[in-house]
This record gives structure tokens, C-alpha cells and sequence, in this order.
């Protein structure tokens, strides 16, 4: 049986749902913004590789802090850079086109000071009988805050027409950013311990048989596809409708479907089919592609949002918690949480950096329909080779269950 979260496991939560809602009122419609004040693939692309590197290098530094001092404050200041972020789009208004890296760089550092400290608390929160709960509970209500945020925001862009509607959402997203900070403070302040490494995650790359060698490959398979369809999905709905409006709807109706298979797949998974659960989930995000082939229009496009919805958490929830128990699988990496935290951020970051190269290679060559499906396709087929370097873990968990 899976144990109960608790309190701070709910407000932990809660926090994370304020912060999606926040980021999804907004965030699905900056590259949009960009777009339409640029009509630029190459300015979103450079936008989003200042978010990645600096995302990545503020999860590396800002892991000291939260080892040695206060995780709670590194979260805070995630969320509030992050309603800078807005503030600033808000205030160069079209402007923004002459901006995109340094804009970039600014939305990473946020969600590098946000997401190392939430992933810290996180792991203290949850242990390996109700984490794949919480990462279900978690997949639930964010796509929860997918289904309602950008489908409001879409409508009063629409109904505002445009320059307008965005002032509304982006002052909207935040309020809720502040409105998350204050929740924060009652999440308890968490005991510190230990002098961070910098030099950990070489270390355990370089030791022969560690499993992080084998590991990291996998997070960095999830992060090639992380790092194209984080904002191109979206950008290519836009294009291929020219409506917001539109947009906001194919994200309620992806985000509704994910929020009944989150919801179904959380509680039905366990460690005992995790691994065939992952192998139908990496398949089938790479077979819904496929229509686009046909012709990329709002229909289509549904159809492949659709079934990303559907079999997303198959992939997702497994992965995200196979990686934790291995961070918590002894009192010693226990105690190296931090670093081995920064380590999968690490991974992530240089797969999303990949999959993202591939797209600034293929777009000034070629941005028509076919080569974006083209790359789609082969940034979404990645990560079958991300469970085929996750297959042992899996088994080793199904074989400890049974021997229980």
C-alpha cells in the first residue's frame, strides 16, 4: 500500500500546482509573443538556449546554497525571478524581440533556483511508498492547471486582441507567483548538513560500475525531447491556426486527457510493471508522431497532443521515480542528495541542449511542415534508448519486490 503524503508532502504540492498555473498562463504564450513580434524560429530557438545553459549552470551553483544554507529562499527567489521574467516581457512589450537571449538567460536562472531547491524537498518529502503517489498527484494537478490556464489565457488574448490581452495574463501569472511565495513560508525550513562537492558528479561518472553511468544516458534521452517539444508543439499550433484562442484549447483538451491517464496510471502503477509500463510509454510518444506526416493542421495536431497526453505518464512517472530511489537508495547518496540532484538536472540540461542544436541546425535550413514533423520524429523516437539504459534498474526493483 502507498503511505499518505502528508502535510508538507500537500503544501509541497500545492506550491508546485501555484507555480505551474502561474508559468502555464504564461509560459505556453511567450515563444508565441516572441514569434509574432519577430516571425523568428532562430530568435525562440537562442531564447531557449540562454534558459537551458543558464537553467542549468544556476542548478550547479545555487546547489550550494541549498546544502549549506536555506533551500526555502532559493525557491522563493525561483518564483519571484520568475515574476521578473513576466514583469520584464510585460514592460518591452514588442521590444522584447531585441532581448531573446538575455531573456532566456533570465527565465533559466528562475527555474534553476526554483526547481533545485523544490527537487531537495521534493526527495525529503516522499520516499520510495508514495512517491510514484505524488508524482501522480503532481502530473494530475498540472495538467489540471494545463487544462484551465491557457485556455483562459487564449481566450482574453483573442478577446482583447493581442498587446492587451497579454499585459492581462502576464500581471495575472504574477499574482500567483505571489500568492505561492507566501504559501512557501509555511513550508517547514529543512535542516542542512554536509559541505557541497562540486566536483561530485565527475566523480561518480568516472568510477567504473557506477550505475549514475548508466543513468545519466537515460535522463539525458528524456531531455532531448524535453528540449524541442518544451515550446515547439505549442509554436507550431499557433503557426499552423494563427489564433490563440485555438492554442488555448488544444491545451485544454491535451491537458484533460493527461489529467485522466495521470490520474489512472498513478494509481495503478507499482514496481513490478514499471518496466513494461515505460517500454509502451516510449513507444507510443514516438508512434503518435506519425499523423503529422500526413498533413500538420489543428486536427492532426490534436490528434498527436492527444496521444502524447495519453501515454506520457507510462514514460514519465516511472522515470521520475526509478531516478529517486536511486538517489535514496542508501544513507550515503541519501546524504549527497544535493549533488545527485544537480547530477540529473546535468543530464537533463545536456540532453535538452542536443535536442535543441538539432533544431537551430534544421530550421534556417528548412522550417517547412515536413522538416518540422522530420525533427519531431527524431527527437521523439530518443527516448527508446532512454529505457533501454533504464532496463536494469527497473528489473532490479521488480526482483526486490517479488523476493519481498
Amino acid at each position: 500500500m502507498a503511505k499518505a503524503l502528508g502535510g508538507q508532502g500537500v503544501l509541497l504540492l500545492i506550491v508546485q500546482a501555484l507555480y505551474g498555473v502561474a508559468n502555464a498562463l504564461s509560459g505556453t504564450f511567450v515563444p508565441v509573443y516572441l514569434w509574432k513580434a519577430s516571425q523568428s524560429y532562430m530568435l525562440i530557438g537562442w531564447f531557449t538556449l540562454g534558459q537551458y545553459v543558464m537553467g542549468g549552470l544556476t542548478f550547479y551553483v545555487a546547489g550550494k546554497w541549498v546544502k549549506e544554507h536555506d533551500k526555502m529562499i532559493s525557491l522563493r527567489i525561483g518564483i519571484i525571478l520568475s515574476g521578473v521574467f513576466y514583469s520584464t516581457v510585460l514592460l518591452l512589450g514588442q521590444q522584447a524581440k531585441a532581448y531573446g537571449v538575455p531573456l532566456g538567460i533570465l527565465n533559466g536562472m528562475a527555474l534553476g533556483f526554483f526547481w533545485i531547491a523544490f527537487n531537495v524537498v521534493y526527495f525529503e518529502v516522499t520516499g520510495p511508498d508514495n512517491r510514484d503517489r505524488y508524482n501522480g498527484w503532481a502530473g494530475l494537478l498540472g495538467s489540471a492547471a494545463g487544462i484551465v490556464a491557457p485556455w483562459v489565457s487564449g481566450l482574453l488574448i483573442t478577446s482583447m486582441q493581442g498587446e492587451k490581452g497579454y499585459r492581462f495574463i502576464f500581471t495575472l501569472s504574477l499574482i500567483i507567483f505571489s500568492i505561492s511565495v507566501v504559501l512557501s513560508f509555511w513550508l517547514k525550513k529543512r535542516r542542512v548538513h554536509g559541505t557541497y562537492n562540486w566536483k561530485h558528479g565527475v566523480q561518480q561518472l568516472r568510477q567504473k560500475g557506477n550505475p549514475w553511468r548508466r543513468m545519466l544516458p537515460a535522463i539525458a534521452a528524456q531531455g532531448v525531447r524535453e528540449g524541442v517539444f518544451a515550446f515547439l508543439v505549442g509554436l507550431t499550433v499557433y503557426v499552423a491556426t494563427q489564433d490563440e484562442s485555438k492554442l488555448g484549447t488544444f491545451s485544454l483538451i491535451t491537458s484533460l486527457v493527461a489529467l485522466i491517464s495521470f490520474w489512472i496510471i498513478g494509481k495503478m502503477l507499482n514496481k513490478n510493471n514499471r518496466k513494461i509500463v515505460m517500454l509502451v510509454g516510449v513507444v507510443m510518444i514516438a508512434v503518435v508522431i506519425l499523423p503529422l506526416f500526413w498533413e500538420v493542421s489543428y486536427i492532426t495536431l490534436l490528434m498527436f497532443g492527444i496521444g502524447t497526453s495519453l501515454f506520457m505518464p507510462l514514460y514519465i512517472i516511472p522515470m521520475t521515480s526509478r531516478v529517486f530511489d536511486l538517489i535514496g537508495q542508501s544513507e550515503e547518496s541519501a546524504r549527497e542528495r544535493e549533488e545527485f540532484i544537480v547530477l540529473r538536472e546535468a543530464g537533463l540540461v545536456i540532453g535538452r541542449i542536443i535536442g535543441l542544436s538539432s533544431y537551430l541546425i534544421v530550421l534556417p535550413l528548412n522550417h517547412s511542415p515536413v522538416a518540422i514533423t522530420w525533427l519531431l520524429f527524431a527527437v521523439g523516437v530518443v527516448p527508446i534508448a532512454g529505457w533501454w539504459f533504464m532496463k536494469p534498474f527497473l528489473q532490479q526493483q521488480q526482483q526486490q519486490q517479488q523476493q519481498q
